[in-house]
């Protein structure tokens, strides 16, 4: 039978071989030289397959596939697995051990609420391992919370607030604080559960709150504290949120709503064709089908926990695993800078550039916080990799990939001024397709946005190698005046040609500065 994995995460689902304990003391880039990872993870409603591309410390997703099995489905009746979802399941199963024979990697999987609870569970994890090679491991919904709780940490380092898993058959709760998971608890509150309680409406608004004031007085949740959802009902019920407010950057991780916004798309969701929303937010038709479920239960857990805010994690179980098996070293890393570096290493011409370009342009920002410093830094770490896109369209290829990547680690707002910024480091113009998403920007941010660009754009043209700066931006004040002085070494005033001077020129007029320019021989 598949094994039981304790509570205190002892096992371990991968290799020892995959994570060296040095490598969270070394360079985040150096990471990509790990081995792929393949996790299967076998919930209630859907079974997926994901192969992550190495320890990236934001991860890489080298394959992704899902099957709606539906497991859990009936199971309240039968006490069963659904015979109909176990046949899909298989096949899924045996379907994913063949691409991991064909890619040459090992499988982790695990097995939650409907594999742990069904009575026929065991005799499935036996079939699974004898007919695929894969070995089911089914976990406790505590180490079920844990996992999903990690997985929001690769996502934010040091988060604090509530996790909130939702799956087909089960709903876990795990509470975080500085980054570190405390009480972790489970309930019934899966859709495919709710839709077999007695009692029509009545009865099923009963159960919710009962089950959720079950829930609040085991947690102990601080009003105004942030509300972490994982998994696949809630990221379907933020497409829909997006859809209401006509939302355009359609990227459902780390989306933000609110309680109120959540009652909004409730009422929304009652009053919809559903059948033409899930076409429009392209969601499938079983996801769907359990989406008005969801929200009731996602209603009710706001009116009661009250939370300042409500962000979205398309990371869970399956990036806890990986998360699992990184260094302490390695989870304290930046997943946004880790990233960065990442792709500088693989894609830019002059790979290391990005810090030296960091430490040429920060002079012009003293007033930047730690949140704007790692933006910019990610920004200067990015801002070559887009030179294989034609010269017509980079600045909108870098706008696009900021927006849309796989980042973890940023808010939408900063994501649309890290796309600006990239844009503005190509183009002088705005891109005016992009106009919907630039508005969610205040017209000072995207100010700094264009000037961070714009400097970028000059240190660019001053090149000398990889790890050589060409010399020194210095910003002075008088009063409420302004001038940027370039101070250049003797040897990079060959490259301060006309294209240059003109970048210096619209740097300085992006700021409302002079400029100068001043040749020294150190």
């Amino acid at each position: 039978m598949g094994k039981i994995a304790t509570a205190t995460g002892a096992w371990l689902p991968f290799d020892d071989r995959v994570f060296g304990e040095d490598l969270g003391q070394s360079d985040p880039a150096n990471c990509m030289a790990i081995q792929r990872i393949g996790v299967v993870d076998v919930g209630s409603n859907s079974i997926r397959l994901v192969v992550f591309d190495g320890a990236v410390r934001s991860p890489a997703y080298f394959y992704n596939e899902k099957v709606m099995a539906a497991l859990g489905e009936g199971f309240s009746e039968t006490g069963r697995l659904s015979p109909k979802g176990k046949v899909r399941a298989m096949a899924a199963l045996a379907r994913f051990a063949a691409l991991a024979r064909g890619m040459g990697i090992e499988l982790s999987a695990v097995a939650t609420a409907a594999v742990r609870e069904a009575s026929d569970g065991p005799a499935f994890c036996d079939e699974v391992l004898r007919e695929t090679g894969i070995e089911l491991h089914v976990i406790p919904g505590e180490e079920e919370a844990r996992l999903s709780a990690q997985g929001v940490l690769l996502g934010w380092p040091r988060s604090y607030g509530m996790v909130c898993d939702i799956g087909g058959s089960s709903m876990e709760l795990a509470d975080l604080a500085d980054g570190k998971i405390g009480q972790r608890v489970t309930s019934p509150l899966g859709p495919l559960k709710l839709r077999e309680v007695k009692g029509g409406q009545a009865g099923l608004d009963a159960y919710i709150a009962r089950e959720i004031a079950t829930l609040h007085e085991s947690m102990q949740f601080e009003a105004a504290m942030r509300l972490f959802l994982v998994g696949g009902s809630w990221r379907a019920i933020a497409r829909i949120d997006m859809e209401r407010r006509n939302y355009p950057l359609t990227i459902v991780h780390e989306y933000r709503m609110t309680a109120e916004a959540v009652a909004a798309t409730r009422a929304y969701i009652a009053d919809a064709d559903l059948n033409d929303l899930r076409g429009r937010c392209d969601i499938s038709e079983d996801r769907m089908a359990l989406v008005p479920l969801a929200i009731q239960v996602l209603d009710a857990l706001c009116q009661t926990f009250q939370p300042k805010d409500i962000a979205v994690s398309s990371y869970g179980i399956r990036e806890g695993l990986l998360y699992e098996q990184m260094s302490p070293a390695l989870r304290e890393t930046d997943p946004l800078i880790a990233s960065a570096r990442h792709s500088e290493a693989q894609n830019a011409r002059l790979p290391g550039f990005g810090d030296v370009l960091y430490d040429f342009i920060m002079p012009l920002f003293p007033d930047a916080d730690w949140q704007r410093k790692r933006i910019i830094r990610a920004a200067c770490l990015l801002h070559d990799v887009s030179w294989r896109a034609h010269p017509d369209f980079r600045a909108e290829v870098c706008f696009e990939n900021a927006t849309r990547a796989n980042l973890g680690g940023l808010k939408h707002e900063e994501r649309i001024f890290l796309g600006m910024a990239l844009m503005h480091r190509y183009s002088s113009k705005k891109q005016k397709r992009f106009a919907d998403i630039f508005a969610y920007l205040p017209e000072d941010e995207q100010r700094q946005a264009a000037i961070l660009g714009r400097a970028m754009r000059l240190g660019a043209m001053l090149w000398i190698g990889a790890h050589e700066a060409p010399g020194t931006l210095v910003l002075r004040r008088d009063g409420d005046k302004l001038e940027v002085e370039l101070s250049l070494e003797r040897r990079a005033e060959p490259l301060f040609g006309e294209v240059a001077q003109a970048r210096l020129k619209n740097l300085a007029n992006a700021m409302g500065a002079k400029h100068s320019v001043v040749i020294t021989d150190c």
